[in-house]
């Protein structure tokens, strides 16, 4: 594998006077050629505008978060990162390569979960070039393979999990986001380490069951949560009737027999547990009649 190295180049400040020196000889002794006519002078500013125009595409400036990459006849020489004006070898070949972080967000990919349902997902990714020669050299477009690779990765991360979690602990596209951006931060930076790209962060954008499934999957979602909340007005109903029967009993408020307390335990689920306001009854006669 190819990796960068960096090259040490000239400063553009001191190279600069230089050239503007070779421009002045050169305008110096086509004016002495022409007037005095005299072929050496003609030869001299023949080789002083030669040499001139040679060494001014030696010049370049390196913008901040940049990287150029030099070749020299096909062969990587380096790469120049120092900012500012600068001058090297006028016969290499200069590439920009941008170091800067930039977002990519990728399309929105129909792809079944673990559990084989359809769904809908996207992902943004947060990512930039740490090695201009891989990013150059090992791949032939590295913004093209970014987002070839991107959607490989979050079609890849959509058949591990599924949609929903099934279990307390289990892992889902939706319930566990952290995990789940960490992972496919992983596997893409697996993917793209051999590119020169460092993934800098990675996170679902978009997320939601597919059109065809998605009516019958709010209502399965809907159901799970009215049983959830079922469950959890039972829990509570079941624990402040044990707590007033447990009370009646410690202060002798009153003595119960067993059906008289299986009736009160009715009643008392009826009014905790219903959906409605409770009707209250005023009975007239003793707790028998």
């Amino acid at each position: 594998m190819i990796r960068e190295k960096e090259l040490s180049t000239v400063s553009g400040l001191l190279a600069l006077p230089v050239l503007l020196a070779l421009f002045c000889f050169s305008a110096y002794t086509m004016v002495r050629a022409l007037a005095a006519h005299d072929v050496l002078w003609g030869i001299g500013w023949g080789l002083a505008t030669a040499l001139w125009a040679i060494c001014l595409p030696g010049l370049f400036v390196v913008n901040p978060n940049e990287g150029l990459v030099l070749q020299l006849f096909g062969d990587y020489v380096g790469t120049a990162r120092t900012e500012g004006l600068r001058w090297a070898n006028p016969f290499y070949t200069k590439r920009r390569v941008s170091l800067r972080v930039r977002n990519f967000e990728s399309a929105r990919l129909k792809v079944n979960d673990s559990d084989g349902n359809p769904i809908d997902i996207a992902a943004v990714i947060v990512w930039k070039v740490v090695d201009t020669a891989e990013a150059c050299f090992e791949v032939d477009d590295y913004e093209n393979y970014l987002k070839v690779q991107s959607e490989a990765a979050v079609r890849n991360l959509a058949t591990r999990y599924p949609y929903d979690a099934h279990e307390e602990a289990q892992i889902s596209l939706r319930g566990s986001t952290a995990a789940v951006a960490k992972d496919l931060k992983s596997e893409l930076h697996d993917r793209l380490a051999k590119a020169g790209v460092e993934v800098v962060e990675a996170r679902l954008s978009h997320l939601a069951y597919a059109a065809e499934i998605a009516a019958a999957m709010l209502q399965r979602q809907q159901a799970g949560a009215i049983i959830a909340a079922r469950t959890r007005i039972v829990e509570g109903a079941v624990g402040m009737v044990e707590m007033a029967l447990e009370r009646l009993s410690r202060q002798k408020v009153v003595v119960l027999d067993e059906e008289r307390k299986a009736a009160m335990v009715s009643n008392l689920l009826v009014v905790l547990c219903g959906e409605r306001a409770a009707q209250p009854v005023v009975n007239t006669g003793t707790i028998y009649q």
